[in-house]
């Protein structure tokens, strides 16, 4: 029997989730039958080493890579099973990305990135979308840059303004890689308090990649993986706990 993702509390889940990269000798396993969710309004940090999956997880739950096998859920509602148009839709309107690369539009200045999803969707920002853009933009001391184009500011300024546009529309779902790499330690503090507020206060649900036990640290939630596959799954924990898990593990590989 099928139960919706929303009576199990979750944003999104994956079942039985496998992507291979290659083929023969060169097969490359980068997901192993994964079967895990993400709860509704919770921040969840996706943690392992270099090569472990958690990349590709996010990728997989955010329908911007289709899986080798398995299902991939946002919401009730199966990603696998939608069209394009579809898809590119359920992920203007319902999901956030803060990726690595930043992303960021090199033609359009600071403000027309952070506003380019309501542009794409083919509206204006209501007054209190536009007071949350506001509150963003102070925050994240992006004022006095916003007719500033990306190759204008520094690789710190980029993510910030990245983080503003993922989390401007209040998306039910932000995915972030390693959203505080490029920043400075006051910062990445910052930011790593937005996403706590967006999951505490507004109910968004947060899932963060991230190497670094102390952004770790402000989630509500770990999940290590390891070779593909989930290793552990912990909640409250601190950057020492999470620090002295992710050494035994490399140790132990």
């Amino acid at each position: 029997m099928h139960i919706p993702s929303s009576e199990l509390g979750f944003a999104a889940r994956v079942e039985r989730l496998t992507k291979t990269y290659g083929t023969g000798e060169g097969e490359v396993r980068a997901l192993d039958s994964v079967s895990v969710g993400i709860r509704r309004g919770e921040f969840t940090a996706i943690m392992g080493p270099s090569g472990s999956g958690k990349s590709t997880l996010m990728h997989m739950m955010a329908g911007l890579d289709a899986p080798t096998s398995g299902r991939v859920w946002v919401g009730d509602t199966e990603i696998g099973r939608l069209g394009d148009a579809e898809l590119t839709l359920l992920r203007r309107r319902r999901i956030g990305f803060v990726f690595q690369a930043f992303n960021l539009v090199p033609t359009l200045d600071v403000i027309g990135n952070i506003t380019l999803p309501f542009d794409l969707d083919g509206r204006r920002p209501t007054s209190l979308e536009r007071a949350r853009i506001d509150e963003l933009v102070e925050t994240l001391g992006l004022a006095g840059r916003l007719r500033h184009r990306p190759h204008e500011l520094s690789g710190g300024q980029q993510q910030r303004v990245a983080i503003a546009r993922a989390l401007a529309g209040a998306p039910d779902l932000v995915f972030a890689d390693e959203p505080t790499g490029n920043l400075d330690s006051r910062t990445g503090r910052e930011v790593l308090g937005l996403l706590q507020r967006a999951s505490r206060e507004k109910g968004q649900t947060i899932a963060m990649v991230t190497h670094d036990p102390i952004a770790a640290s402000h989630a509500d939630r770990v999940l290590y993986l390891g070779d593909g596959r989930v290793v552990a799954d912990s909640r409250g924990q601190s950057a020492e706990q999470i620090a002295a898990y992710m050494l035994a593990s490399e140790v132990a590989a």
